[in-house]
């Protein structure tokens, strides 16, 4: 074959011209890598042709990013905590009046006496909004705070109720809040999992694995439980005889076997195959995500790692944080599970009960509070304190307080919400939420909405239904919204 002539050769005139010609094609090659990883290449390869948890845009844009869901199990007290009633106070020893009626409950009758409240309320702030002095720290903190007095839900047994606040339904089966936030709009990591949930040591909520569970959602949008230590995640750790090489040839094996003829439309196949290349690189990155040796010596006293009493929920509230600036988007954390001794179900002594319990939270969630801030991370951060309901201004056996979902009181922070405020208010006994009455699907429309999402909009198609988080209720509570 006859060589070309030099006169058909391309000219390049200087070296600079070179660079910029050749270097054109690098940014192709990284291109077609970010669409296939994303989804939207066609074919091309042994990854599934869509990826589950690619992130997504949002429908509007919403200043919060990440939720840090703080979920204290059993019921505190609001009356003892975040909404003081002076009237409770005179009443005291009083039966309830019979113009309340009589309030359904699982353990009380309605001729049980009110208890007034032991504890000192104090203002703090600019806004100069009240809270208990079983809350010193987080009391320090309400100018950043939206107090949501009027909660209200529809029933008075522990896991139905958690059930409730946790995906919108007193029954199991159905997607939790955290699955929805990670089905709207992805994730951001590509090394740990998008929802993460950190239980107490002693055990579960009462609710259990469907508080945190996809329902019918593809199951890789469920949550995953995260331990402290060098291992995280269970069964994570690659066994000793297998190499990285070897295991690394064997997915992409698995991969090029599931891509034949896989079928777009099989979520729950390519929700598996996610799954397995990303507990591949969570190998690598979760035992750097929850290694708390590089954080200093100030930031551990901060969080009362220091502390025994402290100690495990701050290091879960620190860990919590670390996963946030690490890209994960929903952060679940509890205070309470396992044993009653551990939980806020304060039916004996009310205040035996909280003086311990809040003894173990508040200090850490203050430090989460203001170390988000001090970061720049509250703004784009939603920190989230809820529970499945409050308690009566009724008595139980003498000293304590029984189950009350008719008024209770949950708050929120950062992530786009208008701090330093209450927001509605119960009765004058606080045993009903009467003033802005504020449902759970309207907690759910408001958290949603922080977050760029139309609680309307963002549906599911499931038995010829499109099923939602707010079923066919809620509204956004708009004086939440800075």
């Amino acid at each position: 074959m006859a060589s070309q002539p030099r006169s058909h050769w391309p000219t390049v005139r200087t070296r600079r011209e070179f660079l910029c010609q050749a270097g054109g094609g690098f940014g192709a090659v990284a291109l077609s890598w970010l669409l296939a990883r994303d989804g939207y290449a066609a074919g091309g390869g042994p990854r599934p042709s869509v990826n589950l948890l690619a992130a997504k845009p949002p429908h509007f844009e919403g200043k919060a990013k990440a939720v840090i869901f703080l979920f204290m199990v059993g019921g505190p007290s609001h009356i003892d905590l975040f909404d003081p009633k002076p009237e409770l106070q005179k009443h005291h020893g009083q039966p309830l009046p019979k113009t309340f009626g009589m309030p359904v409950s699982q353990f009380t009758k309605g001729d049980t006496p009110l208890l007034a409240s032991t504890r000192i309320f104090n203002k703090y702030g600019q806004s100069g909004l009240e809270v208990s002095d079983l809350l010193p720290h987080l009391a320090t903190c309400v100018d950043e705070i939206a107090f949501l007095r009027s909660c209200w839900c529809t029933s008075t047994i522990h896991a139905p109720a958690m059930y409730e606040l946790h995906s919108g339904r007193t029954q199991m089966g159905y997607p939790s809040l955290g699955s929805w936030v990670t089905y709207g709009l992805g994730s951001v990591s590509e090394n740990l999992p998008a929802y993460c949930v950190l239980l107490q040591p002693e055990g579960t909520p009462e609710g259990g694995a469907p508080c945190w569970g996809a329902g019918f959602l593809p199951p890789v949008y469920q949550g995953t439980l995260l331990r402290k230590g060098s291992s995280p995640i269970l069964n994570l750790k690659r066994p000793e005889d297998i190499g990285p090489e070897q295991q690394r040839r064997t997915l992409d094996l698995i991969q090029q076997m599931n891509a034949i003829d896989l079928d777009p439309d099989d979520k729950e196949l390519a929700a598996r195959i996610a799954t397995y290349e990303l507990a591949y690189r969570m190998q690598q990155h979760a035992p750097e995500a929850v290694d708390l040796s590089r954080e200093t010596t100030a930031t551990h006293q901060a969080y009362g790692l220091d502390d025994k009493r402290t100690a495990d929920f701050g290091t879960r509230c620190l860990l919590a944080r670390r996963l946030v600036e690490r890209g994960v988007r929903f952060v679940q954390l509890y205070s309470g599970g396992g044993p009653l001794i551990t939980q806020w179900d304060a039916h004996d002594d009310i205040n035996g009960n909280h003086e311990k319990m809040c003894a173990h939270v508040d200090r850490p969630i203050a430090a989460l509070l203001k170390d988000l801030k001090q970061r720049g991370l509250l703004e784009s951060t939603l920190v989230v304190w809820a529970s499945e309901f409050g308690r009566t201004p009724m008595s139980q056996g003498g000293k304590g307080r029984d189950h009350n979902p008719y008024g209770f009181t949950m708050w929120l922070a950062g992530g786009g919400v208008k701090g330093g405020q209450a927001i509605g208010a119960t009765d004058e006994f606080g045993l009903r939420a009467q003033h802005e009455r504020i449902s759970v699907h309207d907690f759910h429309a408001t958290i949603l909405h922080l977050l760029g999402l139309d609680h309307e909009k963002l549906t599911f198609l499931h038995n010829a239904r499109d099923e939602r988080l707010t079923d066919v209720a809620g509204q956004v509570i708009d004086k939440v919204v800075g």
